[in-house]
C-alpha cells in the first residue's frame, strides 16, 4: 500500500506538467497590442558595486528603439565603492534624457531596509514618465523592450512582467537558465488563468497611477522580494498584472558564478515564497517532494519508480520547450536530461540553507 501512497504523490507533479503544457497550448495570452501613441516613460535601475555588468547594461539601454524625447533612464548609484557611479556619471553626460542619482547616506534606509526597494523609491519620486520600468545593472534589454510592455499595459493593468533568460557560459549557468524556464513557465500558466503570484524585479513595468495608489516601494512591508511585495500591493489596489512572453521583452541577466552566491539568492528568494498564498505553497511543495517521493518508490520498486521519473522528464521537457520556444530560444537535449540531476542538489541545498541560522549577504550589506 506504501508504494502506491508514494506513487500517487510523485505522481502528482507528472500531472502537474501534463496541465501546464495543456495550458500552455490552449490558454496562452499574447498580451502585446501595437501602438503609435509614445507616452513619457522613465527606466529606473538601482544599481551598487556593479562595475563588472554595467557596460553591457548600458550598451542596451543607448539601443532602445524608443523615442529620446519621451524617455529618461534614471540610474541610482547605492553607495558602490567600486567605478559604478564614475561609469554611470560618463554614460550619462552624454544625453539629457540620461540622470545619475546617488544614494547619500542620510538617505540609506530613508524609505526601506532593502536597499534596492529605498533606490528605487527614490528613483520613482524623481521619474517624469506614465510608465515606470524596471531592470537590474546585472541585465542587458533588448531594443524593442519599452514598445513590447507599453503594448501589453492594456486598460485596468497595473503592470505587466516579462520574461527573463540566464545567460549561460558552462554547465551550472546553463542548469541556472532551465530553473528560470521553469519557475516562469509556471508563473506565466497561472497569470493567464487571472492568478498572477509575483513581480520580476529586472524585467517589470508599471503603470506610474498604479505605482502611486498602492503606496509604491515604501509602502511595502519589509522584504528581500520587493517585486514580489510591490505586486501584491498593485493587486491589492484593484489592478491587473499580466505577463508577457515574447522575445521582444526578453531581458537576459547573469548567472550566479557557484553554489555559495545560488544559495545566498536563493534563500533571499525562499524568504518571500513562505509569504505566497497556501495554493502556491502546495505548487511549490510538489516540487519538492518529489524526489525524496520517487527515490522511495526506486528503492520498493525501481521499475515503477523510474517509469515515474521517467514520465516526469518527458512531460516537463516538452513543457519546457514550448515555453522557450515562445521567445525563440531553445533548450539542448542534454541539458533537459541532466536537470533533475541539479535539481535534487539544488531543492536540497536551497532548503538547508534557508533554514540555517545566518543573515542573508545582498549587494555587500547584511539582512535579518
Amino acid at each position: 500500500m506504501s508504494i502506491y501512497i508514494l506513487g500517487l504523490g510523485a505522481g502528482l507533479l507528472v500531472i502537474q506538467y501534463v496541465l501546464l503544457l495543456f495550458l500552455l497550448k490552449g490558454n496562452w495570452k499574447n498580451h502585446f497590442k501595437n501602438s503609435s501613441q509614445f507616452p513619457m516613460v522613465s527606466v529606473l535601475i538601482a544599481a551598487r558595486n556593479e562595475e563588472k555588468h554595467l557596460p553591457d547594461l548600458l550598451k542596451s539601454l543607448s539601443e532602445l528603439d524608443y523615442p529620446i524625447e519621451h524617455l529618461e533612464i534614471l540610474i541610482a548609484d547605492d553607495q558602490s565603492s567600486d567605478l559604478t557611479p564614475g561609469l554611470i556619471s560618463e554614460w550619462a553626460g552624454s544625453n539629457q534624457n540620461r540622470k545619475l542619482i546617488s544614494i547619500i547616506p542620510d538617505q540609506v534606509g530613508l524609505y526601506q531596509q532593502n536597499g534596492k526597494a529605498n533606490a528605487l523609491a527614490i528613483l520613482a519620486k524623481e521619474a517624469q514618465g506614465e510608465f515606470l520600468f524596471f531592470t537590474d545593472a546585472d541585465c542587458e534589454v533588448p531594443s524593442n523592450w519599452i514598445r513590447e510592455g507599453l503594448g501589453s499595459l492594456r486598460e485596468k493593468v497595473g503592470m505587466v512582467i516579462g520574461i527573463t533568460q540566464v545567460k549561460a557560459t558552462g554547465f551550472f549557468q546553463k542548469m541556472q537558465g532551465i530553473d528560470w524556464w521553469n519557475t516562469l513557465g509556471i508563473v506565466k500558466a497561472v497569470t493567464d488563468l487571472n492568478f498572477p503570484t509575483t513581480g520580476l524585479g529586472n524585467n517589470m513595468a508599471i503603470r506610474k497611477e498604479a505605482y502611486f495608489k498602492c503606496g509604491g516601494f515604501e509602502g511595502i512591508p519589509h522584504s528581500l522580494t520587493e517585486d514580489l511585495e510591490i505586486s501584491k500591493a498593485i493587486r491589492n489596489s484593484g489592478y491587473r498584472i499580466c505577463h508577457q512572453v515574447s522575445e521582444g521583452i526578453l531581458v537576459k541577466t547573469k548567472a550566479e558564478k557557484d553554489w555559495k552566491s545560488l544559495l545566498i539568492q536563493r534563500k533571499r528568494w525562499m524568504a518571500g515564497a513562505m509569504t505566497l498564498s497556501f495554493p502556491w505553497k502546495i505548487v511549490l511543495a510538489f516540487q519538492f517532494l518529489f524526489f525524496p517521493l520517487v527515490l522511495a518508490m526506486i528503492y520498493l520498486d525501481w521499475k515503477l519508480g523510474m517509469g515515474i521519473w521517467t514520465l516526469k522528464v518527458v512531460f516537463q521537457s516538452l513543457f519546457l520547450c514550448a515555453f522557450a520556444k515562445k521567445t525563440g530560444q531553445n533548450i539542448g537535449i542534454l541539458e533537459l536530461i541532466f536537470f533533475d540531476i541539479y535539481q535534487i542538489q539544488s531543492l536540497s541545498l536551497t532548503i538547508l540553507y534557508y533554514f540555517w541560522p545566518g543573515k542573508v549577504h545582498w549587494k555587500a550589506r547584511n539582512y535579518p
